[in-house]
């Protein structure tokens, strides 16, 4: 078995990390859902649920994996009570690592794709409807869409591959500060525009009745605040084990609570950053930033058609999202392929072989599923969307319930061994004085997101 390696860096963690965390959640769900639940409002609100829901379990994950120094694989089997059964979730998580992947590879290629189209021109001059039609024929290309799911795997893949220090934390972390000077750059260019400021104060000025009524009177405040609950809850990749490999890589030299916070806090800026790139665009264009699913590949490249140099916003906003989710799929194939090396005793080499050929097998029906096996729905929901509802309704709540669980019970790891972990070294520590919350009211809190993930497709 190879030498289990570490960061080099505590930049690196902290970059790593956050970079598992930030994503497509960030970037397109958060501004399109903070557009169609009230603005500002719902921003407080969701800051609320962030600091209440995701902090707690986010210490308790990376707990795990420090405490430990395994990936999900084994991290169950050495910290829990002879003869106890919680290293079976480790194959749960296992599994929803490789749903991540297979939809959410798709999605990255398609962000690829839209980097070279953008900087070719290719949709200079294009109404509305024409790049709307220029979506649908690329969906309509099988060729196209395996290509390039195939090549973001092979990056991320080649990536992992050369190793923790040399691979994973060489490349993600310029990567991720790029990401963030970029975003920066196109915040000043949209905060610039003519006609945003509307825009910028909706974003920015809390009107609690936007948060209660929609725009035609409709009482909202209900799905605004499970909203508000589930996008605090799934941004930060909580529940797979992706957060606690990450925590298996670093030293005791700072408590988990600080740490943990400074993940949060990258999550958030990258989310909040993103409102101001899109809110002000949407409204000096005249267009609605609750958009939904194509918000991005269809709305925003006509805001840049009609924006001055906005071949090269475009570009660079595209590279942004690629970056985005790049980090993501690198933070998560980290995870797979630490998991193999942890069960399996394979070298990292043969881990990334196997499971590379894996997820190009296990990726292909979604990027199928939007042309040639379209046809194909379970319960109403294609390929993709079965995908991500069994990872984002299912594998992240009750896997952050099992870390929860596992940390507060005498039948797990106990919360004294938790606290002892997870107040290690210098920095923030947990409040010994929540554990009431934790061990009673927060279980019920993500069960209930649980349930009401069911409602909502099957019901509402």
């Amino acid at each position: 078995m190879e030498k289990r390696e570490n960061f080099s860096s505590r930049l690196g963690f902290l970059l790593i990390s956050a970079g598992c965390a930030i994503g497509l959640g960030n970037v397109w769900r958060f501004p399109y859902i903070v557009g169609q639940y009230g603005g500002a409002a719902f921003v407080l609100v969701y800051l609320l649920f962030l600091a209440v829901l995701g902090l707690p379990v986010m210490v308790m994950e990376l707990a795990v994996g420090r405490a430990s120094q395994k990936s999900m694989a084994r991290s169950f089997h050495v910290l829990e009570p002879k003869g106890s059964k919680w290293h079976l979730y480790s194959w749960v998580g296992f599994a929803g690592n490789y749903l991540l992947m297979m939809f959410y590879t798709v999605i990255a290629g398609w962000l690829v794709l839209y980097c070279g189209k953008m900087a070719m021109g290719d949709f200079t001059g294009l109404s509305a409807d024409g790049v709307a039609g220029e979506f649908s024929a690329l969906m309509g290309k099988p060729g196209i869409m395996l290509l390039f799911m195939a090549l973001v795997i092979l990056l991320g893949m080649a990536v992992c591959l050369q190793g923790l220090q040399n691979g994973v934390e060489k490349v993600t972390k310029p990567m991720m500060l790029c990401l963030l000077v970029l975003m920066l750059v196109l915040a000043v260019r949209s905060l610039t525009l003519a006609g945003g400021a509307e825009g910028l104060r909706f974003y920015l000025w809390p009107n609690f009745r936007n948060l209660m009524y929609d725009a035609e009177g409709k009482w909202i405040l209900g799905e605004a605040v499970f909203a508000a609950m589930g996008q605090a809850f799934f941004t930060l990749s909580l529940g797979i084990g992706a957060i606690a490999i990450f925590g298996s890589y670093i030293d005791k030299s700072h408590s988990l609570g600080g740490e943990a916070l400074r993940i949060c806090g990258l999550d958030t800026f990258v989310a909040f950053v993103a409102g101001l790139i899109i809110f002000p665009a949407c409204s000096a264009y005249g267009v609605a930033p609750g958009a939904g699913p194509s918000l991005v590949f269809i709305t925003l490249p006509n805001i840049f058609n009609e924006m001055p140099m906005g071949r090269l916003w475009g570009t660079l906003f595209f590279v942004f999202l690629s970056f985005a989710a790049m980090s993501t799929i690198i933070a998560v194939f980290e995870n797979i392929i630490s998991f193999s090396m942890d069960m399996w005793g394979w070298s990292r080499r043969k881990a990334v072989a196997v499971n590379c050929v894996a997820v190009l097998l296990l990726s292909a029906p979604c990027a199928l599923g939007f042309n040639l096996w379209s046809g194909f729905t379970v319960l109403g929901m294609d390929i993709s969307g079965i995908e991500d509802f069994l990872v984002s309704q299912n594998v992240l709540p009750l896997g952050s319930l099992v870390y929860l669980v596992f940390c507060v019970s005498r039948r797990g790891w106990g919360w004294e061994n938790f606290l002892a972990e997870a107040n290690t070294g210098a920095g923030l520590k947990f409040p010994r004085g929540v554990r009431p919350y934790v061990t009673y009211v927060l279980p019920v809190v993500v069960l209930f997101i649980f349930f009401m993930g069911y409602w909502n497709q099957f019901f509402a």
